[in-house]
């Protein structure tokens, strides 16, 4: 044992090995490598056979007994430990284990994806060393290894899982980055639009001031004016006024003084008479003063008439203002109500818009219609006739008929359907039934025949017995399941006709019969009433 040969450290390229979840093949492999592996690895014994206990005969040493840090004992103990684990060599067996997982790693190439992998790998292999050296240990290793081998296949798993979700991240973030930088262009168009508006206004709001102070001024000016003229006016009121007065009083000097030279003529006294003149004069001066004071007040002062009328002007111009207020407000709050539908259409708008956007470039593209054209037995006429006011539902409701009716005239016989409780009477049968290949014209008329037998008949029995009986009455015993079979095919294929449509409806009771004959009853006299007039 103590005479094994040191063989050479393996320098293979390096193989990468899943952790977990491999084929039993490659578990065997696997370990056979780790094996061989193994005994090229040369042991380091003791002398007794077994592994060496490096460095567990020196952790005595090592450890410390409630010691003090700081005295002189700790320190001689600590300096002679040091002294000690210098002279201690490691195993050799550690070393080559050592030098085997360095040199792996530096065989390996770090630049792929997996190199986290490649790096574990000889990690893993040193551990499989261990469990294979250490038996009594080697369960505990083997579970530690598994558990770990099994974490990491778990969580690889869950990385895988979340690629997907990673991938949608970065395209939603796309996505988002996108709708942000329109928003931000928007945005910045929308700021410089009102920046231009903005411009605009303050430019006209200078403008307006400007014409504000221009007219002020101009105003000022008119007022000044208007202050002259009126004292000028003044100023010649009170100088006519001096002059006729000097006026009045040079005409009574020139009256008083023809008075004196004739006074013979009245017959009364001088001096009683030139008193009395006197005191008319001041009579009549206090008068005219008196007309002056009412003329210059009454300027300010209009007619009762005029008052009454203005008041009355007045009053209805109020009125007028108060109604104009009331629309005013409503008006007001129209547009108010048609600003918050406005902004709610244009959100609507964007949304519909965005959704548009969505739908074309996620949707499939619109059916080509015309392709159609050539297919249906009659050509783009007939094509043009059938689909003329259709949806594309209703089309495909179309194409499908037409599809069915091919093969319905080439079907020579039908699948009899059994026995069975959830068959309707009027198809069990078991065998092949022969179709009758009818037009659907004739099918019809036919289905009409049994509405109008249906509504005059008096007991009624259960429609789809009553169906399979008019069909034994119409076409005989040994046709009337042919005729069933045929009947129920077409009006379960054509679904456009509206009476093949009810009829189903009734026959597989879906609808009740009671509805379409009152209906019918209704149309009856509408009709014949519209005819009369």
């Amino acid at each position: 044992m103590a005479n094994l040969q040191e063989r050479k450290s393996f320098s293979k390229p390096r193989i990468s090995i899943q952790a977990s979840g491999g084929t039993p093949e490659a578990k065997g492999i696997e370990k056979r490598k780790l094996s061989q592996k193994r005994r090229t690895l040369p042991l380091q014994l003791s002398l007794g056979g077994h592994l060496s206990p490096w460095p567990t005969y020196t952790s005595g040493q090592t450890v410390l007994h409630n010691r003090k840090p700081c005295s002189d004992d700790s320190r001689n103990r600590a300096n002679s430990c040091q002294q000690q684990s210098m002279s201690i060599s490691k195993p050799k067996y550690l070393e080559q284990l050592e030098n085997y997982l360095r040199k792996e790693l530096l065989l390996l190439d770090l630049s792929t994806d997996s190199a986290q992998e490649l790096r574990l790998q000889p990690y893993r292999e040193i551990f499989e060393f261990f469990i294979e050296d250490f038996k009594t240990y080697k369960p505990l290793l083997s579970s530690i290894k598994n558990a770990y081998e099994v974490m990491l296949a778990h969580q690889k798993e869950r990385i895988r899982s979340l690629e997907p979700l990673k991938a949608k991240i970065v395209t939603m973030n796309e996505d988002c980055s996108e709708r942000v930088l329109a928003m931000r262009a928007e945005e910045r168009y929308e700021i410089s639009v009102l920046k231009k508006e903005k411009m605009n206004l303050l430019k006209l709001i200078d403008k307006k001031n400007e014409e504000k102070i221009s007219l002020q001024s101009e105003v000022a000016k008119l007022r000044r004016s208007l202050a002259e003229e009126y004292l000028r006016y003044l100023t010649e009121r009170d100088a006519r006024k001096i002059l006729i007065g000097d006026l009045n009083e040079l005409r009574y000097q020139q009256e008083d003084m023809s008075l004196a030279q004739t006074p013979g003529v009245w017959g009364e006294d001088p001096v009683k008479l030139t008193l009395a003149l006197k005191m008319t004069r001041q009579d009549l001066t206090r008068t005219q003063m008196e007309l002056n004071t009412m003329k210059a007040n009454s300027g300010d002062v209009v007619p009762r008439r005029d008052l009454e009328m203005q008041e009355k002007t007045n009053m209805e111009l109020q009125e007028q203002l108060e109604s104009l207020k009331a629309d005013y407000e409503e008006v007001q709050k129209e547009h108010e109500l048609l600003l918050q539908l406005h902004m709610s259409t244009l959100k609507e708008r964007d949304q519909f818009y965005n959704e548009l956007q969505e739908i074309q470039r996620t949707s499939t593209p619109r059916p080509d219609w015309t392709k159609c054209e050539s297919i249906i037995a009659g050509g783009p006429e007939r094509w043009l006739v059938l689909a003329e006011g259709k949806n594309s539902d209703q089309l495909v409701d179309v194409l499908l008929e037409e599809i069915g009716m091919g093969l319905l005239r080439e079907k020579d016989f039908f699948p009899g359907l059994g026995f069975g409780d959830a068959i309707p009477p009027f198809l069990r049968f078991d065998g092949p039934v022969k179709n009758k290949k009818p037009s659907k014209k004739e099918v019809v008329n036919l289905l009409k025949d049994a509405w109008k037998e249906r509504i005059a008949e008096e007991q009624k029995e259960p429609f789809p017995d009553f169906f399979f009986n008019f069909l034994e009455r119409r076409f005989g015993v040994n046709d009337a399941m042919a005729w069933a079979y045929t009947i129920f095919e077409n009006i379960k294929l054509f679904r456009s006709s509206e009476i093949m449509n009810q009829f189903y409806a009734v026959l597989m009771g879906k609808n009740l019969e009671s509805v379409y004959i009152n209906q019918k009853k209704d149309t009856v006299p509408s009709a014949e009433g519209v005819a009369k007039c």
